[in-house]
């Protein structure tokens, strides 16, 4: 940087046959990771479904008790734990501070995730999957997911939501077949108050 003005007419000074590559080597770059990036949108499969819909945070929560009390089988530390069947909808919600309910899904599977907050802005990231989205209040945000493991998955919430954010976090079991299930209905069942 100069403490003086540059001389006049600096700018009709012709530029270097160097400089001239590096910003057509420049340019050439960036026209190509933008192609890139829209093909990778296109055919890479890595994108949410991009599906949303405004909804009443009242409305998602009559819908979301309905859903946990059809498909419930028992209780993890206070948190419905519910196991819906293949191909149906799964209801999330996040409230301060928590994601509710324990989902147990099967391996392999497709099931539609409804995400939805009733009070303010949250994050959703399921782990180790590697799934993040934000969550905001009066919005359904819907994604397909099909688990390919079998195990014990945490929901964090990854957007600062407030004194108990520490806390807010969620399960979801993947079983690989009716067998474990059953043995989970049993675990969850006796946990009931």
């Amino acid at each position: 940087m100069s403490l003086r003005p540059p001389a006049e007419g600096w700018y009709e000074t012709p530029i270097a046959r160097d400089e001239r590559g590096w910003v057509a080597v420049a340019m050439s770059v960036c026209l190509c990771l933008f192609f890139w990036m829209i093909g990778w949108h296109l055919y890479g499969q890595q994108n949410p479904s991009s599906i949303s819909y405004r909804i009443s945070p009242s409305e998602y929560m009559q819908l979301h008790l309905q859903w946990v009390e059809r498909y419930r089988i028992g209780e993890e530390n206070g948190v419905p734990v519910v196991a819906p069947p293949p191909g149906s909808d799964v209801l999330l919600l996040a409230q301060m501070w928590r994601w509710s309910p324990v989902v147990v899904l099967q391996k392999g599977q497709e099931y539609t995730f409804h995400l939805a907050s009733v009070d303010l802005l949250h994050g959703f990231s399921l782990q180790p999957v590697n799934m993040n989205f934000m969550v905001y209040p009066g919005y359904d945000y819907v994604l397909r997911f099909r688990p390919r493991e079998a195990g014990e998955f945490h929901i964090l919430c990854n957007e600062f939501c407030g004194i108990g954010h520490h806390l807010m976090t969620g399960k979801v079991y993947v079983v690989e077949n009716a067998a474990e299930l059953e043995r989970l209905r049993q675990r969850f069942r006796g946990s009931q108050p």
